[in-house]
């Protein structure tokens, strides 16, 4: 297998981390960005949407434990972001709230996608709210202004709820989740963690005139040079809610991933 020369020397990958983390912290300082700040503990008066993803999923063989690791750290980031609101003109960034996720903070390992597989990592796993936050803003008129997404599929099928390819990846800083607000109006991020679930909803100020439904297109699993690759659309059904009428349709996202999963022992959708 051909290896790069990050993966042959691992402190050139560290350099080019701790580069592209300097690059982002400049580009922030400099861009002139309202970063959504401000977090209260009143919650909105009208609700745009609720969802819920488990803590707890078979991640093919991988250690438990990180996925008990997991929730720790999903504890601490949700702390930092609860409540956010964000006002007409600013932009959400999830590692503006969240910081950097380190021992010090309390954060513990968890399970990392990187380098084109599964490692162990400090904060591991707090993609999973990002993945919420990603999904919920689908269902309002924010506009998703930053939102990255691993190119090869880890694991089989396991409780999936969404539709593949429906989150977002992060890692601090410059792999970042962003959502511009272009209304008028004000919305807030309410998060929390019961034994089983992640929990989310994003609420308004004021009734929003449209709802939005989510629709996955041209699923499929194919081949290409000995590899295989999952592909699907996910479109948006934009919804006139006086009338009942769809005013819109657009696709959201093109998935495209290699599979790192031997398709042939499990089954798939």
């Amino acid at each position: 297998m051909k290896q790069t020369l990050l993966t042959l020397f691992p402190g050139l990958y560290r350099l080019r981390i701790a580069q592209l983390r300097l690059k982002r912290h400049l580009a922030n300082l400099r861009s002139g960005i309202r970063f959504a700040r401000h977090r209260a503990q009143t919650t909105l008066p009208y609700t745009c949407k609720k969802h819920q993803s488990l803590l707890r999923r078979k991640l093919g063989s991988t250690d438990p434990e990180l996925q008990e690791n997991k929730i720790t750290n999903l504890r601490l980031s949700v702390s930092r972001m609860d409540g956010i609101l964000i006002r007409p003109g600013e932009t959400f960034s999830f590692w503006h709230l969240v910081g950097k996720t380190t021992a010090a903070k309390g954060y513990i390992e968890g399970m990392l996608l990187s380098k084109g597989g599964v490692r162990r990592g400090v904060g591991g796993g707090i993609c999973q709210l990002g993945n919420l936050l990603f999904w919920m803003a689908l269902h309002t008129p924010l506009q998703v202004v930053e939102r990255h997404h691993h190119s090869f599929d880890p694991f089989p099928d396991d409780h999936r709820v969404l539709p593949f390819g429906s989150g977002a990846s992060v890692f601090y800083n410059y792999v970042d989740l962003r959502l511009y607000n272009p209304t008028q109006h004000l919305f807030q991020f309410r998060l929390w963690l019961t034994e089983e679930h992640l929990k989310g909803a994003v609420y308004c100020d004021e009734p929003l005139p449209y709802s939005y439904h989510m629709e996955e297109r041209n699923h499929r699993f194919h081949e290409q040079n000995g590899r295989h690759y999952r592909e699907n659309e996910i479109w948006r059904h934009v919804i006139d809610r006086r009338t009942g009428r769809k005013a819109a349709e657009e696709l959201m996202i093109h998935n495209f991933a290699e599979v790192k999963y031997d398709l042939f022992s499990t089954t798939q959708r």
